[in-house]
């Protein structure tokens, strides 16, 4: 779901990871036409990289 919406609401993607101030600069970059392309890509990396973390931090705790 977090993908799709990464594809489709970049912006939104970040503030339902905890990244408010990425959101904001992503809803600038998407008001553009141009910059959708790149917000969409930034918005997917960032939502790989939480998982990666979330991941990590299930596996310290045991």
């Amino acid at each position: 779901m977090r993908l799709l919406l990464a594809l489709i609401l970049p912006w939104l993607q970040f503030f339902t990871i905890g990244r408010p101030i990425a959101g904001i600069v992503c809803l600038f970059l998407q008001i553009t036409i141009i910059g959708w392309i790149p917000a969409a890509i930034w918005s997917v990396y960032a939502l790989s990289q939480y998982k990666t973390d979330q991941k990590i931090k299930k596996a310290m705790r045991g």
